[in-house]
């Protein structure tokens, strides 16, 4: 009743709202992210999105997951790892382990917990996987302290080879056969509740990567990361424990890639140690040098150009074949597969290493280029 009679008050709270920092702006980016997932869930409710456009979109935001973390390594601290697809297997392995044996009939015996359950426990299995993928990236970290460059990508490769390797010999869990069953953990969801669970947990997972992976390269780490990129033996000169700020970056990196295996795993509802190989980390290293080394706009828009390219291949590759037989550049019997899009690819990342070698946006944000959204965001 006081603020009501005073006729200042109004004024008075306005200041306030001013001095204190808060800004009704600083809520454009949640009420966009609230706004976008309603109207994907509602695209996909109403059929407007069908089943292939959504898959295509599951993949986009776990390509957006892959290539921000290992942005994370390779873009903000400057180093050189290229097996980001053993976090990614261990991750998936371990988080479809988790929801199989607590909500399916398989070789591990009953269920253990209802299917009604599976909403609340989803999370926490892709939580345990991200930890296991986590604890393999320290375990990958710690011998690599002392090394950069080359003998950095050669430690992650043979990790990956030795996840790999460790994989197909273990029968448990299907050996080279592969692992299944993830199928019926989602169709457990949907029948508990009928929404698009899946694109729902691809979507926070997707939003929350790109946060916390922000506000780490923010943050007095982040700050220690940039300095290891630019010196390291400066930055220790200048009192950084570059050994602890790896570790943590490598543990941060490696957990985010095994949520976006945990999302794969239970996307497909099939994986095998053939979806791992060094295949896969290529196509994350190609998402990261394509958007621009320490910029987690480019790693985005790098993953979506990425998964929209690959996917277009897949219809343009048929068409340029019947191009080519029809001015029989190709001889009879001769067929242009999907493999070659694996050769059309690297060629194009080579063209924009000859005439773009920073990539899309360099180490720039988007608020670099367009200042006008510094009003609205802030990514340094």
């Amino acid at each position: 009743m006081a603020i009501r009679n005073d006729p200042g008050a109004t004024i008075r709270a306005g200041e306030t709202l001013a001095t204190s920092g808060f800004d009704l702006r600083s809520l454009s980016v949640p009420a966009i992210l609230l706004i976008a997932f309603v109207g994907l869930l509602a695209a996909c409710m109403t059929g407007a999105l069908n089943l292939y456009m959504q898959t295509v979109l599951m993949f986009m935001g776990i390509n957006i997951i892959m290539s921000t973390s290992l942005n994370l390594i390779n873009g903000n601290m400057g180093e050189f790892a290229c097996g980001h697809a053993a976090f990614m297997a261990v991750g998936a392995y371990v988080s479809s382990l988790v929801t199989v044996i607590l909500f399916t009939q398989s070789k591990f015996g009953a269920p253990l917990l209802p299917p009604e359950l599976t909403l609340l426990a989803f999370p926490l299995a892709l939580l345990i996987g991200s930890l296991a993928a986590a604890l393999v990236g320290l375990l990958i970290a710690i011998p690599s302290f002392k090394t950069r460059g080359d003998y950095l990508a050669i430690i992650t490769i043979a990790a990956l080879y030795i996840v790999k390797s460790a994989i197909e010999n273990i029968d448990a869990i299907g050996g080279a056969r592969g692992f299944m069953g993830m199928r019926r953990v989602t169709n457990a969801m949907e029948q508990t509740l009928d929404l698009p669970w899946m694109v729902i947990w691809i979507f926070i997972g997707t939003v929350f990567t790109v946060w916390i992976i922000r506000r780490y390269v923010s943050s007095t780490y982040g700050k220690g990361v940039m300095a290891i990129c630019q010196d390291e033996v400066a930055a220790e000169i200048m009192s950084v424990n570059t050994n602890h700020i790896k570790l943590v970056t490598f543990m941060l990196s490696s957990g985010l890639a095994g949520l976006a295996g945990g999302l794969f795993a239970h996307v497909l509802g099939y994986i095998n140690p053939g979806s791992f190989t060094i295949l896969k980390s290529t196509e994350a290293l190609v998402m990261v040098y394509l958007g621009g080394m320490g910029s987690i706009s480019g790693a985005v828009m790098s993953a979506m150009l990425f998964t929209l390219l690959l996917e277009s291949l897949r219809f343009i590759i048929p068409w340029i074949d019947q191009l080519l037989h029809l001015i029989h550049v190709l001889p009879a019997g001769y067929e242009i597969s999907q493999v070659w899009k694996w050769v059309l690819i690297p060629l194009l990342l080579i063209l924009l290493m000859q005439f773009r070698p920073e990539g899309i946006m360099g180490n720039r944000e988007l608020s670099d280029i367009f200042p006008r959204l510094r009003k609205f965001y802030k990514f340094k």
